[in-house]
Parts: structure tokens; C-alpha cells; sequence
């Protein structure tokens, strides 16, 4: 019978060991490579494989580490990883445990920058559409930044300077560090819900990209599209450009700048008013010296000297208008006259009683009356009126004669 070795060891316990042995060798390195096989859990840990040319490593991020990524890793992404190298017992093969993701060629705040400006441009918040006209004459500044900043004493300065009479409403707000953009965005609600502003300047002075990191964080920039009141950002200096500035109905340069936006110039606009009451004032009263020469005008008119002048004419045209009436209507009646008493000339000419009188007679039948015209038309025995010009002749045909 076989022997049984003395040092046996279980499964568990080789991996035991050999996660031991990589941790206590390994606690604390970077690596470089390309990312593959990218997973986001729903738990939250992140799962991917780093590979070069000829290899490729497991890795694990726990969600406690990835919480403070400010990007999103992706496949083919080049980056270095910094962790500690361990053995997964279970499954019995060994990963690096990951603490820290950086890209490789580009910072980590500029490659967030660049993968969030492309996602919130998809969704089309920098579109101009969405972007809301300044007023042009605002009562009421609202201003959010920080009270002790440099930002808020030179949009005073400016806003003194060119209006003395607009208000500034300053809502105090960090403006940069880890709290910065949930006060940001308070800020910028409170400010709406409060609605006596007529316009807000988000901003801050100059920095670098992690002082600027507030305004970029995707709450901050959503905040600023969803304002109702027009909203104008102000961060940093000229060359500096933040999501903040992207998203907001105007982007000044610097505070200083946006002031000089925000405030119309009282005094020009006064100057204004008083050249255009100046040139109203001129039209006035060209306007009543023009009223006036056509009243004058109008007073010494003749009518209006001797009123009775256009009545007379008037009656007289009145008077002469009457007697051509009167002339036309007499010539009229004796025209008609005239043709009337032809006309009955004409009839008694042809009256069967003027040919009576001459000693004609008209015969025709007693029981139709209609008139004799032929010896055709009567027969013997039938009764005859004949009538002449004192009366009539009543008689019975005996006979006919022809010719």
C-alpha cells in the first residue's frame, strides 16, 4: 500500500497562499495597457481585462474606488491603473485589484470633459434653439458665485459704473471644491423659485481645470438649462471655457464682461430719452405752427368773413335752376300738347263713324255680329243688323246676288 505524503494541501489553501504571496509582493503598483471586455455592474464594481500585444491581466474596480472615477472607462481606451494584485479563491485565479485609472496622453479631467460635453450635445443642450434672449433693460441682477471672490467685487464695480440704479441679488455659493456644485445648483433653483430677477450671472474668476471643475459637473450645466430666467456664465478668464459656458444663453468672458452685459448704460440711455423728447418737442410744435397757419388760413377765408356770401350764391344758383325747370316743363306740355291733338286728328280720320257720315253702312250678322264682307258669308232666311250713322236696320235675307 501506497505511502500518503505528508504535506498535502488543500485547493483552498494553495490559493490562500498565493493570494498572500501576490499581495504581500504586489500591494501597491501601476500597470499600462489597453482596456477590453468593459462591464459596469449593476452593484456598481466595474470589471475589465487590461491587455497589450501578447497578454492580458484581470482586473477589479469596487465600487467604493469608481465612485470618484470623474470619467467613464471604455474598450480600446490606453490608460495606467494603479492597485494591488490578489487571487479571486473562488474561481482560483488571480486579478489586480484596482484603486486608481488614469488615461494615458490625456488628463483625467480633460478626457471627463471631452465624454460628458459629447453626451449633454447629443442630447442637445448646447443647441442655440434652446438659448433665451437677454432682457434688454433689467431691473434686477442676480448674481450666484462667491461672496468673498474677486468675481462679485468687479461685477459691483461695473454695474455702479454703468447703472447705479440696478439691483444686485447675490446668492452665495462655493464655487469650487467637492460641495461646489450641489450649492451651485441650489443656488441657481432658489434663484428661480424666487423669481424677482431679471437676469444671473454664474461664475467665478480664473483657475485651473480642477479650480474650474464645478462648472462642469453635469448638475451644474443641467441646472443652468433648465433656468427659466436667462442666465449668463462668467467663468474664468477669456481663454478658459467650462460645459457652464456652453450651456448658458450667454457666455461673457470674464465677470467683469458679463456685467457690462447685464447693465445698460443709464447714461446713455438718458442722453437717449432726452434727444427723443427733444425731437418730439421739435414735432409738436412744427405740428401746432402748421395747425395754426391752416387756421389762420381758414379764418380769413371769405366764407368764413361774410358766411352769407355762399348762401346768396347758392340761391341764386337755386333760382336760376327753378326757372329752367319751370321753361323745360312748359315747352314739354306744349310739345305733348301739340302731338296729342294730331294723334286725335288721326284717329277721328279713321273712325268707322266719319265713313257712316258719309253715308256707309256696316252689315253684319244678329247672332254672331260679326261683319259682312262677302255675299258668301250670308244665306237666305238669315237675319241681318245694318247699321248706319242714325241707327240701326234690322232685316231677314229673301235673296242674293252675285255679280
Amino acid at each position: 500500500m501506497q505511502k500518503t505524503p505528508e504535506n498535502v494541501y488543500t485547493v483552498t489553501a494553495i490559493n490562500r497562499m498565493a493570494k498572500f504571496l501576490l499581495e504581500e509582493s504586489f500591494p501597491d503598483i501601476w500597470v499600462q495597457g489597453e482596456i477590453s471586455n468593459y462591464h459596469l455592474h449593476g452593484s456598481g464594481h466595474r470589471y475589465f481585462s487590461l491587455k497589450d500585444d501578447k497578454a492580458q491581466l484581470s482586473c477589479a474596480m469596487w465600487r467604493s474606488f469608481g465612485a470618484g472615477l470623474k470619467f467613464e472607462p471604455k474598450d480600446g481606451l490606453k490608460v495606467l491603473i494603479n492597485g494591488s494584485l490578489t487571487v479571486y479563491e473562488v474561481g482560483g485565479r488571480y486579478q489586480m485589484s484596482v484603486k486608481k485609472i488614469i488615461p494615458a496622453g490625456m488628463g483625467e479631467l480633460e478626457l471627463a470633459f471631452r465624454q460628458l460635453q459629447e453626451k449633454l450635445e447629443k442630447e442637445g443642450l448646447f443647441d442655440p434653439a434652446h438659448k433665451k434672449e437677454l432682457p434688454s433693460y433689467p431691473m434686477r441682477l442676480g448674481v450666484i458665485t462667491s461672496a468673498t471672490g474677486a468675481a462679485i467685487h468687479d461685477i459691483i464695480r461695473v454695474v455702479r459704473r454703468r447703472n447705479p440704479r440696478l439691483d444686485i441679488v447675490l446668492w452665495p455659493s462655493e464655487v469650487q471644491g467637492e460641495t461646489a456644485p450641489l450649492q451651485l445648483v441650489n443656488a441657481l433653483k432658489e434663484m428661480n423659485n424666487y423669481r424677482e430677477v431679471d437676469v444671473i450671472i454664474i461664475g467665478r474668476g480664473g483657475g485651473s481645470l480642477e479650480d474650474l471643475w464645478a462648472f462642469n459637473d453635469e448638475r451644474v450645466v443641467r441646472a443652468v438649462f433648465d433656468s427659466r430666467i436667462p442666465v449668463i456664465s462668467a467663468v474664468g478668464h477669456e481663454v478658459d471655457v467650462t460645459l457652464t459656458d456652453l450651456v448658458a444663453d450667454y457666455r461673457a468672458a470674464t465677470p467683469s464682461m458679463a456685467a457690462e452685459i447685464a447693465a445698460w448704460p443709464l447714461a446713455d440711455v438718458r442722453s437717449q430719452l432726452a434727444g427723443l423728447l427733444r425731437d418730439m418737442d421739435d414735432t409738436v410744435r412744427e405740428s401746432w405752427r402748421e395747425k395754426k397757419r391752416d387756421w389762420q388760413a381758414l379764418a380769413t377765408a371769405p366764407v368764413m368773413v361774410r358766411p352769407e356770401t355762399m348762401l346768396e350764391n347758392r340761391y341764386q344758383k337755386l333760382d336760376g335752376q327753378v326757372r329752367l325747370l319751370h321753361l323745360l316743363s312748359e315747352r314739354r306740355f306744349d310739345n305733348f300738347r301739340k302731338a296729342a291733338g294730331l294723334a286725335v286728328s288721326r284717329l277721328e280720320a279713321l273712325s268707322p263713324l266719319k265713313v257712316l257720315a258719309r253715308g256707309f253702312s256696316v252689315t253684319r250678322r244678329t247672332d254672331s255680329h260679326e261683319v259682312v264682307r262677302s255675299i258668301d258669308e250670308i244665306a237666305a232666311g238669315q237675319s241681318l243688323e245694318t247699321i248706319v250713322k242714325d241707327g240701326r236696320i234690322i232685316s231677314t235675307v229673301t235673296d242674293s246676288i252675285k255679280k
